[in-house]
């Protein structure tokens, strides 16, 4: 199936009423539609009244995903210190940086600093053999599972740049995050929840906030749904005290009376739709999410699998378990900010700065990925972890690194990838990414191919131009896969 798209509509239908004559002509041709409308309304296929733009779609093919949970841990992680050892970072420790290797462009411009040694300790893990470091001894034994991408690239430089390229595939903002051409290409499968979630480890907002999971140009619809960090994700979803059912029931019934009127002439305003849309999924989730954020329906030994009873892991663990509890019950796309407001970047004390991260994301996404295996989930379920970039392997202020967007590691497991791979390099240094090279824009394309999407033909038409999500196209690293 090719996907077409949708065309916006922004002509506004307010056509103004200056005689007795127009009133009886617009009243007039509007009776055969209020016949229409109940007729429609007893029909069960119609029942609904409207198009649901989240109802579920069919996919381009055959997909081998069918949701996904990134887990973005802000501030840019250091491949070098984590996925990709490097012998002569140690062997050059303390001198400047060889003439063969490019300059790149730094966000501080230390191109000239001496090279940071890493004293790591690497291991070998799982009959794959790939290598970790003891920063992440609980993700090292699910290696067999994972594909390691170490040729990741992208042209953001600095944190807001880089963080709005990996949502959006673009460096500036105004475009749809892949989280919301994901809802806008498949849809949700459970209408009570929203089809794309995002949560946070904390009460703090990433860079950029919002943005990084807007719809852009595409109804506001489709953007995501952000949930609370803490013991309570979703609030007010209990009625007031002194607030009965039927009360409740009909001031939202009124509510929607009054909505509707107000839309009928502002139909290009798709915030309003989204708006009204809310609300009625806010209504569906008093009864549904209730369930879906209960963590305490889980068992002890899950919630030790993920970390909880530590004060270091619990904020994460939370997080994790919740988006296993919503994959399972359909939604699309749960995006986990990890160190959110760029907790990962580690321009000085790289040391405490990554150790911390480490031991606060390492249990819970071990956690995830064992819990969605024993379920029967990852086989369906993309994982995706990584950052906006990763680091240089120039020192900063003496014991830090600085960020470096020319190669890095990203990795994915579950969804039909095939784990225990390594894909791509980085030079000798880890510098830049010279085998197997993925841009952001491929690796969206490669997302999307594990959710059956072909992200040239998911189009959507904007202004009169078609809108890819990938902008100019990606090139999807089909090898990823265990077919």
């Amino acid at each position: 199936m090719k996907w077409q798209g949708h065309q916006d509509k922004t002509e506004p239908h307010n056509v103004p009423i200056t005689s007795r004559r127009d009133f009886l002509l617009h009243g007039g041709a509007g009776f055969g539609a209020l016949a229409l409308s109940g007729l429609l309304q007893t029909n069960p296929l119609f029942a609904k009244g409207k198009i649901d733009p989240l109802e579920a779609k069919l996919s381009h093919y055959a997909p081998t995903a069918k949701s996904v949970i990134f887990l973005f841990m802000e501030g840019g992680p250091s491949h070098l210190d984590l996925f990709d050892p490097k012998p002569l970072i140690d062997k050059l420790a303390g001198q400047s940086l060889p003439k063969s290797f490019n300059r790149p462009i730094t966000a501080m411009g230390e191109t000239e600093s001496p090279i940071l040694a890493l004293p790591r300790k690497w291991k070998r893990h799982g009959q794959s053999g790939l290598w970790v470091s003891d920063w992440l001894p609980n993700i090292a034994t699910c290696m067999d599972d994972i594909a390691v991408i170490r040729s990741c690239w992208t042209n953001g430089i600095n944190h807001s740049g880089g963080v709005c390229q990996m949502n959006t595939c673009k460096p500036l903002a105004g475009r749809p995050s892949l989280g919301a051409w994901v809802s806008y290409g498949l849809g949700t499968e459970n209408e009570n929840l929203p089809a794309f979630v995002v949560m946070t480890d904390s009460p703090a907002a990433p860079a950029n906030g919002p943005r990084n999971w807007s719809a852009g140009f595409m109804p506001a619809v489709y953007q995501g749904t952000r949930l609370q960090s803490g013991t309570e994700p979703i609030r007010n979803l209990n009625l007031p005290k002194g607030t009965d059912t039927k009360r409740y029931l009909r001031k939202l019934k009124f509510l929607q009376q009054m909505n509707s009127e107000h839309v009928l002439t502002r139909q290009q305003q798709t915030e309003l739709d989204a708006r009204i849309r809310s609300y009625e999924l806010a209504y569906r989730m008093q009864s549904a999410a209730p369930e879906a954020v209960d963590l305490t329906r889980e068992t002890a030994a899950t919630k030790n699998l993920y970390g909880f009873g530590n004060k270091d892991t619990e904020p994460f663990a939370r997080n994790c378990l919740l988006a296993r509890r919503l994959v399972e019950r359909g939604v699309r796309f749960v995006q986990l900010y990890h160190g959110t407001k760029s907790k990962w970047d580690s321009h000085s004390k790289i040391e405490a700065n990554h150790g911390r991260q480490c031991r606060q994301s390492d249990q819970p996404v071990a956690g995830l990925l064992k819990d969605l295996k024993s379920r029967g989930l990852l086989d369906q379920t993309l994982v995706v972890w990584g950052g906006e970039f990763g680091r240089t392997p120039m020192s900063e202020k003496g014991d830090g690194r600085d960020h470096n967007p020319t190669g890095f590691t990203m990795w994915m497991a579950g969804g039909g990838v095939k784990g225990g791979q390594v894909i791509g390099a980085t030079d000798d240094l880890g510098l830049w990414a010279v085998e197997d090279r993925l841009h952001v824009r491929d690796l969206h394309a490669t997302i999307l191919h594990l959710l059956g999407l072909r992200d040239t033909d998911l189009i959507y038409h904007y202004n009169g131009r078609p809108e890819l999500p990938t902008i100019s196209g990606g090139e999807a690293y089909k090898k990823i896969t265990a077919g």
